[in-house]
């Protein structure tokens, strides 16, 4: 990797129901989950492993956005649901 070049992102998609969860964001809380998926796309193993699954489990405590993810063998990061992307209340389902 030359020194101008930064780490290589995955490839993030979303499947159901985090696509439906997502339309429920306001604009607010839409821009503040771009920003942890950017941050999970460069480093897929941000999230802590769910036991006796594949699913990852990262929390933003700073933004208060908390989402469920797997990556694939290929390195596509999928994420298969937003746990929490709420106003300062703390986390609960969307």
């Amino acid at each position: 990797m030359s020194p101008e070049h930064g780490a290589r992102r995955s490839q993030v998609v979303m499947v159901e129901p985090a696509l439906t969860q997502l339309a429920k964001l306001t604009a607010s809380e839409t821009h503040r989950l771009d920003r942890t998926i950017v941050a999970i796309s460069v480093n897929p193993e941000l999230g802590t492993e769910v036991p006796g699954t594949l699913l990852r489990d990262y929390v933003d405590e700073i933004d208060a956005v908390r989402v469920i993810y797997y990556v694939t063998a290929l390195r596509t990061t999928v994420i298969s649901g937003l746990c929490g992307v709420v106003a300062a209340q703390g986390f609960a389902a969307v």
